[in-house]
């Protein structure tokens, strides 16, 4: 997987959309929240929400320790980054952004949720 093709598949999710709030460091965000960040365009590691609390976050760890750490400042909210290209499989890093966009999605007021099609 290459950072080209997991910026896509953050972008195909519904409302979200691309911002830069510190320069040359891409976040995707749904409404006002960042649910990934890809900083640079030619990195190889996303940033995501893998837990409701740095416990749940942690089987990331525990499972990739070569590949997966806790991010930076918000780290013990749950988010970590994972490597692209490394020992995690693509299926589960875009499995961890979906998951990471649901999470987000959840804790928007109602009227701030994107449509979706069976709405």
């Amino acid at each position: 997987m290459t950072w080209e093709e997991m910026r896509a598949h953050c972008l195909a999710k519904p409302g979200a959309w691309q911002d830069e709030p510190w320069e040359g460091d891409v976040v995707v965000k749904v409404g006002t929240k960042i649910f990934a960040f890809l900083g640079q365009e030619s990195g190889s590691s996303v940033g995501v929400k893998c837990g409701q609390n740095r416990e749940a976050a942690d089987e990331w760890l525990l499972r990739y320790p070569e590949d997966a750490s806790v991010m930076a400042y918000i780290g013990r909210s749950g988010w970590n980054t994972l490597r692209i290209g490394g020992a995690i499989p693509d299926d589960e890093l875009l499995e961890s952004v979906d998951a990471s966009y649901d999470t987000v999605v959840s804790k928007l007021p109602k009227r701030d949720r994107p449509a979706t099609p069976s709405q």
